[in-house]
This record gives structure tokens, sequence and C-alpha cells, in this order.
């Protein structure tokens, strides 16, 4: 039994030992980075203060602008080249019965 207790102490003492020679953990020091590289440049501003200047817009303002544009232009082009072919269709079937 008392063997038992010196192997675990000698043990103890090695862990001790081999975690105290290892090099202390590195202090974390906080950097600004890229902080101030956003502030260069013209102040951007939402998009229906300056309407005709989509320059200066926010990015997602101009993002939201051009997908509402795109998706007016595609279906407005749809609407106007396949109008009235669905209602040949209907009319067929209705006068056919």
């Amino acid at each position: 039994m008392a063997a038992r207790i010196v192997a675990a102490a000698r043990q103890a003492a090695s862990i001790t030992r081999i975690s105290s020679a290892q090099p202390p953990l590195p202090r974390l020091v906080q950097r600004r980075g890229f902080a101030g590289a956003a502030e260069h440049g013209p102040q951007k501003v939402n998009c229906w203060q300056e309407p005709k200047n989509p320059g200066n817009w926010k990015e997602e303002h101009f993002v939201i602008v051009s997908l509402t544009g795109w998706a007016l232009a595609i279906g407005g082009s749809y609407k106007f080249f396949t109008r009235g072919k669905g209602k040949t269709e209907e009319k067929l079937l209705e006068a056919s019965q």
C-alpha cells in the first residue's frame, strides 16, 4: 500500500514538472486591425436622400434597388412577350365545350 502511495506521489511530481516546463501562454493583445480603413472617401447616404447619384448610396440600398429593377424588367418583358397566349387557350377550351 505504501508503495502505491509513493508511486502516485512520484507520478504527480513528474506531471507538475512537465506542466511547469511549458512556456507561459502569450498575452492576448487587442489590436485595431483595419478599424480606420472604412472612414475614407465620401460618406454614404440612403438611396432616397440622393436618388440621382447611385455612387453615394449605401451598398445594401444599391443592391436592393438593383435587384428590384432587374425583377421589374424581367417580369415586365415576360408579360409583354407572353400576353394573350393563355387567354386564347381558355377561349378555345370554352368554345369546344
